[in-house]
């Protein structure tokens, strides 16, 4: 059961039902790429013709294959209801290669506005936990193609988080190897990008730790603005019921 297992966990009293609950259909699935994890699901506004905006969703997971984009189907539905169309994407979750993570959001972020209709719209891209580096990560590498980034609960400093041995090793299990090996993948050891940057965080967070948050803000001065949610533990922030 994603509810119980170790791939984005710890002892700490979180609310895991959004992972099984029933989940809302996209208007449409649409593939970016060749590859059968090269989709993603489409939720369009249904009361204004023109979208206020476009966001392009990450899901997280620890970057480990069990945990797929279906459980932040409410999330995206609640901001296509806010006027957002929203496209939370699918992207490969290959132990030890973190490149093909990084090149699937490249890749969705060069096609997706196009093949949607709102040809070369810019996105906000939004991720959540594991998702929230990925975006932090695509923003620095992809500036010109991404409007600004909203990450919920991120994991931005890799070498803490392999320190505090977050997710059982989640770390190691992505890169393929220690963090300080990769540090053009860890975001507060990259440069900021000239960008929006809002990171949301709860304080009851207890499997990304709000730690992670601050030294972002400390990395990124200026440029990342931090949103503590006081009664919010890790899973309520894509959890809009």
């Amino acid at each position: 059961m994603l509810g119980s297992s170790p791939h984005e966990g710890s002892d700490g009293p979180e609310d895991r039902s959004i992972l099984e609950a029933e989940q809302p259909d996209p208007t449409e699935s649409l593939s970016y790429g060749p590859g059968p994890e090269q989709v993603a699901d489409i939720f369009r506004p249904t009361d204004s013709p023109a979208p206020s905006g476009l966001v392009l969703f990450i899901h997280g997971g620890y970057w480990r294959p069990p945990v797929d984009r279906q459980h932040a189907r409410s999330l995206a539905r609640a901001l296509a209801d806010e006027g957002y169309l929203t496209c939370s994407i699918e992207y490969r979750r290959v132990p030890g290669e973190p490149d093909l993570m990084i090149a699937d959001i490249h890749r969705a972020l060069e096609t997706l506005p196009a093949t949607i209709g709102l040809g070369e719209a810019t996105p906000t891209l939004m991720g959540h936990s594991a998702g929230g580096h990925l975006a932090l990560i695509a923003a620095t590498r992809h500036p010109g193609l991404v409007a600004g980034v909203v990450a919920l609960a991120p994991v931005t400093d890799l070498r803490a988080a392999e320190a505090l041995n977050l997710g059982s090793g989640a770390v190691e299990a992505f890169l393929g190897g220690p963090a300080t090996a990769r540090p053009d993948l860890d975001p507060v050891r990259c440069p900021a990008p000239a960008m929006s940057v809002t990171v949301i965080h709860g304080a009851r967070d207890s499997i990304v730790p709000i730690a992670q948050a601050h030294s972002l803000a400390e990395a990124w001065p200026g440029t990342a603005q931090v949103v503590v949610v006081d009664d919010s533990a890790h899973f309520e922030l894509i959890d809009p019921r």
